[in-house]
């Protein structure tokens, strides 16, 4: 039986428009329903140099340049979306059994570019996401309890950021 519960996603994307920008790197993180990590994969999409000078501009990529400059630096090792798809997916059926739940912060806009980019990778995730970002609302708002995660903007780091969040939160209900 496959142990991994929680497929944990983190996308740096050109924007947050998945109409007009495209995912630049992933990090994926297999966990079980204890957060324990079961495995991980990463994975650098090469989209066009234009469509990165065209989209990363702006209030967010100024306080954001080194972040940019990074993706902007990795994007010529990249992979197509395809390549980098078909290894998501054989990660999900190496680790994971039929049913798939996603989970990360804000993970709804992810799922927005997986749906329009990774067709196969939507088909094997189940409808129901597991939101950080619901128990930030939750625990700041009712609580006052505030979860300080160190911003990177890179994707493994955001990953493990939100897995260490979402421990943080149920620490304080044992």
């Amino acid at each position: 039986m496959k142990k991994a519960k929680l497929l944990w996603i983190d996308l740096e994307m050109t924007g947050l428009d998945p109409e007009k920008d495209q995912i630049l790197e992933l990090a994926a993180i297999a966990t079980n329903w204890d957060l324990e990590p079961i495995a991980e994969m990463t994975a650098v999409v090469k989209v066009p140099e234009e469509l990165m000078k065209e989209r990363m501009v702006g209030e967010f990529w100024e306080k954001n340049t080194e972040s940019r400059d990074e993706l902007m630096k990795q994007n010529a090792e990249g992979e197509s979306a395809e390549k980098v798809e078909k290894k998501l997916v054989e990660f999900m059926e190496k680790y994971f059994g039929k049913e798939i739940i996603l989970a990360g912060n804000s993970i709804h806009q992810d799922r927005k570019f997986i749906d329009k980019e990774w067709l196969e990778v939507s088909k094997r995730l189940h409808y129901r996401m597991l939101d950080v970002s619901a128990w930030k609302v939750v625990m700041e708002g009712k609580f006052g309890k505030k979860f300080v995660k160190r911003e990177a903007h890179r994707a493994l780091e955001d990953i493990k950021g939100s897995i260490e969040e979402l421990s943080w939160y149920l620490e304080m209900m044992e």
